[in-house]
């Protein structure tokens, strides 16, 4: 079989090497001639696979994306043409969850704030909105949940998008990329609505660029700071126009980086592994492979936590997001997104977009390292967010 995998799919080899031949391509420049006797084909996010990409696609079977959206694939054509399709729902949940603790860390450093007193707006409760809302509860954070898809049920509150970004301190955006429906996400947050923002607001966007209007934003930016009003807190991992982002809105950010929040070693290798199973499932065969016999052990893979934390000079029996605590040394030993935002705004200039993602250096997720923490509490609070514990 002779099976397309894009270039910055992880262990691709590995996984389908005793079912076919791996043919590595580049997202962006994958022509509908690649396709002539291809039985697999394996995308992310960049790689638009519609009616003309497929046009020669005389033997296609199976059309996978490792990535959680799916704005990126015409179902429709697939379905016309018999080709099954699988995405990876989940997959890179957990990396884009902790991606955004890690910048609120960040955040609460540089302006010398509790995030634990704020509340936080999650703008989509899907695979990854749930992962954040769980390890914010866990951290005791308010949050306030909004997904017009999931309000209709009984175990969570949910309000709706006006009232969220108008009452929270920090708003971060986890929905997919829709245009029609009854729900569009295409320009979510607006000229219209830019308004609703509290001042010292802080907007995260891991989601899809073009879920913001990004020539509003700025455009709201440079009137908050005409009229004297706080800046809003920046952290845009994901920008409208991708691969070229609008450049006069990188310096109005705290936080920047290259459509990343998901790029963990983890996150990506079992979007591998998933598909993997699905074409397995597709040509009938056994499922051999298994991510855990590829994972490299981690750079820092054991940490001790001294008995006593303190924070303040008191002690601190739970972690929460403050700056100069424990919970962040820790965090930020294992991934830093200050990192992706120095290589970002030093690098883009000098190469595109895409070769940052390429080009991406290995970050690991928190369960990549072992904690050992004799304070009972701490450890299952650790446990919760997704640490090892010893």
């Amino acid at each position: 079989m002779k099976i397309l995998i894009d270039e910055n799919i992880p262990y691709a080899e590995a996984f389908f090497a005793d079912i076919g031949t791996v043919v590595r391509f580049s997202g962006r420049s994958l022509q509908a001639s690649d396709l002539v006797d291809a039985d697999v084909l394996l995308v992310r996010s960049i790689t638009k696979v519609n009616a003309s990409l497929l046009s020669q696609a005389n033997s296609l079977k199976f059309v996978g994306t490792a990535t959680i959206g799916e704005d990126h694939i015409d179902k429709a054509e697939l379905s016309n043409r018999g080709i099954a399709f699988s995405s990876a729902p989940g997959c890179n949940a957990n990396s884009v969850a902790e991606f955004v603790i890690n910048a609120l860390f960040v955040l609460a450093e540089k302006y010398q704030i509790d995030v634990s007193n704020k509340k936080v707006a999650i703008i989509g409760l899907g695979n990854i909105g749930q992962n954040l809302h769980h390890k914010l509860t866990v951290l005791g954070i308010e949050t306030l949940l909004c997904d017009p898809f999931k309000s209709s049920t009984l175990e969570k509150t949910y309000v709706d998008f006006e009232y969220a970004i108008a009452n929270a301190d920090i708003i971060t955006f986890h929905t997919p990329l829709t245009s029609t429906g009854t729900h569009p996400t295409h320009h979510l947050l607006n000229a219209n609505n830019l308004t609703l923002l509290k001042d010292n607001v802080c907007l995260i966007n891991a989601s899809r660029g073009e879920v913001i209007d990004n020539t509003a934003l700025l455009e709201h930016i440079t009137q908050r700071s005409l009229s004297g009003k706080p800046n809003i807190k920046l952290v845009l991992d994901v920008w409208e126009g991708e691969p070229n982002p609008l450049q006069a809105l990188i310096p109005h950010c705290d936080l920047t980086s290259a459509h990343i929040a998901g790029y963990s070693l983890e996150g990506k290798a079992t979007g591998t592994e998933m598909l993997y199973k699905n074409v397995c499932q597709l040509l009938n065969v056994a499922a051999t492979a298994q991510l855990k016999d590829f994972l490299p052990e981690a750079a820092i893979s054991s940490i001790t936590l001294n008995k006593d934390k303190t924070v303040n000079n008191e002690v601190s029996k739970t972690f929460t997001i403050a700056p100069n605590n424990p919970l962040k040394t820790l965090i930020h030993t294992v991934y830093d997104v200050r990192r992706d935002d120095s290589l970002f705004r030093n690098l883009l200039n000098e190469h595109s977009f895409d070769w940052l993602r390429k080009n991406y250096p290995i970050r690991r997720e928190w369960s990549s390292i072992s904690v050992n923490c004799q304070q009972p509490e701490l450890a299952e609070q650790l446990s919760s967010l997704g640490f090892h514990i010893k």
